[in-house]
């Protein structure tokens, strides 16, 4: 697999900025001219891409009431899958505009396709990515028929073992297409922190050889800041206009002022951290002058010896290095020295 890969034009991988997604998902809730709005909000607030869903509730579920249908617990608790969907979905008559919209605005556009039908569909789009879901890793025959497009594609594996995901990868593989992106995820929302297991995100670039990022359903920035810190090479987000607009993926979602403040700090996050260097920066070099060298504290004559009486280890830093310290001492003075002067081998005999 590559170790770095293209999104349109931009490459995913070490050495490069993160790449921010910002996922609608539910957050239109019902209003096209909402998930307009969410668009141009997500490109204001820094993310490099928008990402929908692509699914019906009869393309994802069955109209069924008995107990396997019902939701238990979480955030959905009391809910029918198949009404829940009803509710979530992106109307596939909604997304070419939305593809539009995100191209005109200067933002990649990508889908989660849940069938082969939506993968179809999609294609019709002439979209240059993929997105797999979390709940997906182990629906082996779409991985394979979205592989076979050719097109990059990002995985998410929230609840995957490492056997699942070796499998899924095998999968993209199968259909020669090395061009894999995975995200690590914790499939709870809001995903509770001490679950996040962030060290993943690095383990999973190790064993196989992709780029790798974190989809993070947890609330505020910080596991995405964390992850970019550990190495994460992408980070997926929900996005809202405002957590007050009721919708099943509401409570969970950052609005644009929050992402913006996650971007700004990522940002700051990777200039700090840097490279390995051991080089002095321009700031370093005029702060050298304040570290400690030895000094002569009292006015000595010619012939005097050097002691802790008159030399001392103290700030600022332009006399001799400290480490000469020992081997001075017991010395004599090569000539008449004032107080506050730095000392130099010129005035050690």
């Amino acid at each position: 697999m590559k170790s770095v890969i293209s999104f349109k034009n931009r490459n995913i991988g070490n050495d490069y900025p993160c790449y921010f997604i910002a996922e609608m998902s539910a957050n239109h809730a019902g209003d096209i001219k909402r998930a307009i709005e969410i668009i141009q909000a997500a490109k204001e607030s820094g993310a490099d891409c928008i990402k929908l869903q692509t699914y019906t509730p009869d393309t994802l579920t069955i109209n069924c009431s008995n107990k396997y249908f019902q939701i238990k617990k979480g955030t959905w608790q009391g809910e029918n899958l198949y009404e829940l969907y009803q509710k979530a979905y992106t109307p596939w008559e909604w997304q070419g505009q939305l593809k539009e919209e995100a191209d005109k605005v200067g933002i990649d556009f990508l889908s989660t396709p849940f069938d082969k039908t939506a993968v179809d569909f999609l294609e019709s789009l002439n979209v240059n990515f993929y997105k797999i879901a979390s709940f997906e890793l182990v629906d082996i025959p779409l991985i394979k028929y979205v592989a076979s497009k050719g097109k990059p594609i990002i995985m998410s594996t929230g609840m995957g073992s490492l056997g699942e995901i070796e499998e899924a990868v095998n999968a993209v593989k199968s259909q020669e297409n090395e061009n894999l992106c995975l995200l690590k995820c914790s499939s709870a929302y809001p995903a509770v922190t001490e679950d996040m297991n962030l060290k993943t995100i690095q383990h999973l670039k190790e064993t196989f050889g992709v780029p790798a990022g974190l989809s993070d359903h947890s609330l505020g920035s910080i596991g995405a800041v964390t992850a970019v810190a550990l190495g994460a090479n992408v980070i997926e987000k929900h996005f809202c206009l405002s957590r007050t607009i009721e919708n099943p993926d509401a409570s969970f979602s950052m609005e644009p002022h929050e992402f913006k403040a996650m971007v700004k700090d990522i940002r700051i996050a990777e200039k700090a951290m840097g490279n390995v260097c051991y080089q002095l920066s321009e700031k370093e070099a005029e702060s050298k002058q304040f570290r400690k060298s030895i000094f002569v504290v009292r006015d000595m004559v010619k012939g005097e010896t050097f002691s802790e009486e008159n030399i001392r280890v103290i700030r600022p830093g332009h006399g001799l290095e400290p480490k000469y310290y020992e081997d001075i001492e017991g010395k004599k003075a090569a000539d008449n020295i004032e107080l506050g002067t730095p000392l130099r081998w010129g005035l050690v005999e």
